[in-house]
């Protein structure tokens, strides 16, 4: 490994475009390879395939750069069903299939999307994979893992999991993938990801992938590749040419109202609405619910079975808006999504990369809507810098701007128009108590508290026993009276 800065070979961007006529059989992939792709339907590759899959094949490392939505999973899950073939057997035997490649992603339902991809992919070979991921029961993931994988997709802190109760061993992988590693640094994954790599063996190949690369993620591959390539079909942080942006600024307890109102303007179907927090995507998603719309929400707080059973009704149609966190803005890969709408604009300007790349994939167009407020004119002005473009700027059509409810973050409406608040009281009208009509009401006062102070008396004697054994009698003090009560006799 180099502690220096890597310097890395760039394939020139103006040759990003493949050539209409290169084909996946050009690559010489096993033919059980190519009758999968033929099953989905696939013949030509993509740019960044057509550029990373032969290179991959060579064994080099790589650093892939694509817009998000352009086959970058294909580019190097395909690479990796190749050379494994090499080491593929139809024995029962674990020891026959020990994990050989490993492929790390930020969220669960990134790693679903991948795993997913892999199992079509190498469906006629005798090769294995899975899928383990956090929130769910560990015993199926367990039963999988000791029975013998070749792949392996997982989140950082689930794999943990695993290697610390010795469900899996990792000495005998040859190849590592991050994806969208950016976005694992950004969710503290780090201290994570170097246990992974201690755990690996020295010799490997290694491949990160990603929409986006910061200074921290080159900072991390100098920390693990090898005289990297890197691969670019198009400038970092670059959106989709055929996403139509634009943005609408409206103040921030109308933001719920416009929504409702572009939803139903456009006759909006299969959108994704992004929020900041979950509780602003909960109460979004129950708003629109109310209005009669088919939403719902997906974020940190759900469990994995509601959020797959939600992206999947949302798959079949039966949801029409999936309101979602970032924890959706990567790994949502669903055909024809023709729009999303940015509720809240991203605190990382890199996000909004992510989030507007879930519409426009595969060449198709999409629409990407964005909604703001006064105080958010900063995160704006970081999403154009990011971009280098003006987001076009757009007024609503048809929109009412008063407010009929109020905002996820609690604003209540006014319950008098302006014009009514300013209005000066008449003089006829005495002004009203906090009780609500008639005067002032007054508490009641103990008269001994208006009292004098006056200075205790000393008790008297106490009266001498009377003969023939009569009871003696005490004086009360009068300390007891005052205090509210009377000694117990």
């Amino acid at each position: 490994m180099s502690d220096t800065e890597i310097t890395t070979p760039s394939v020139p961007e103006q040759a990003a475009e493949a050539p209409v006529q290169v084909r996946f059989a050009d690559f010489g992939l096993s033919p059980d390879i190519l009758r999968a792709l033929n099953d989905q339907g696939y013949e030509h590759p993509t740019p960044i395939q057509a550029q990373a899959i032969p290179v991959l094949l060579q064994g080099r490392d790589v650093m892939g750069a694509a817009q998000t939505g352009t086959g970058k999973t294909a580019s190097f899950s395909l690479p990796i069903i190749q050379m494994l073939l090499a080491h593929a057997s139809a024995s029962t035997s674990p020891a026959r299939h020990p994990v050989r490649a490993l492929i790390l992603t930020p969220t669960r339902e990134l790693a679903v999307q991948v795993a997913d991809n892999v199992k079509a992919y190498a469906k006629h070979t005798p090769l294995r994979s899975t899928v383990v991921f956090g929130g769910m029961d560990m015993k199926p993931q367990t039963v999988i893992l000791k029975g013998g994988v070749e792949i392996v997709i997982a989140t950082p802190g689930r794999l943990l999991d695993h290697v610390e109760q010795k469900n899996i061993a990792l000495n005998q992988v040859q190849m590592l993938v991050m994806d969208e590693a950016d976005r694992m640094l950004d969710m503290g994954f780090l201290p994570d990801l170097q246990r992974i790599i201690n755990l690996l063996p020295k010799k490997r190949q290694n491949l990160m992938f990603s929409a986006t690369f910061s200074p921290e993620i080159k900072k991390l591959a100098n920390t693990f590749l090898t005289d990297p390539i890197t691969i670019e079909v198009a400038r970092a942080n670059k959106t989709a040419d055929k996403v139509t942006q634009v943005v609408y600024k409206i103040a921030e307890n109308q933001k719920h109202a416009l929504t409702a109102h572009l939803l139903r303007q456009r006759e909006l179907k299969q959108v994704i609405i992004f929020s900041n927090t979950k509780l602003g995507a909960s109460r979004l998603a129950r708003e629109l619910e109310r209005e009669g719309m088919k939403a719902s929400a997906i974020h940190g707080d759900k469990t994995q079975q509601e959020r797959m059973a939600a992206l999947e009704a949302f798959k079949k149609g039966e949801i029409d808006i999936l309101v979602a966190t970032d924890v959706a803005a990567r790994g949502l890969d669903i055909s024809d999504l023709p729009c999303v709408i940015n509720y809240d604009l991203p605190y990382n300007a890199e996000d909004y990369v992510h989030r507007i790349g879930r519409t426009g994939r595969a060449g198709a167009s999409g629409d990407a809507i964005s909604i703001y407020s006064d105080k958010d004119e900063r995160l704006l002005a970081d999403i154009e810098k990011l971009i280098k473009q003006t987001i076009k700027r757009a007024e609503p059509q048809g929109f009412d701007p008063a407010p009929s409810f109020a905002d996820e973050r609690g604003e209540r409406r006014p319950r008098r128009s302006e014009d009514a608040a300013r209005a000066p009281r008449s003089a006829e009208r005495p002004p009203r108590s906090l009780g609500g009509g008639g005067p002032p009401r007054r508490e009641k006062v103990d008269p001994w508290f208006l009292k004098p102070y006056e200075p205790a008396k000393a008790a008297p004697a106490p009266a001498a026993a009377a003969v023939g054994g009569a009871a003696i009698t005490k004086a009360k003090p009068k300390l007891a009276f005052l205090l509210g009560g009377a000694p117990k006799q």
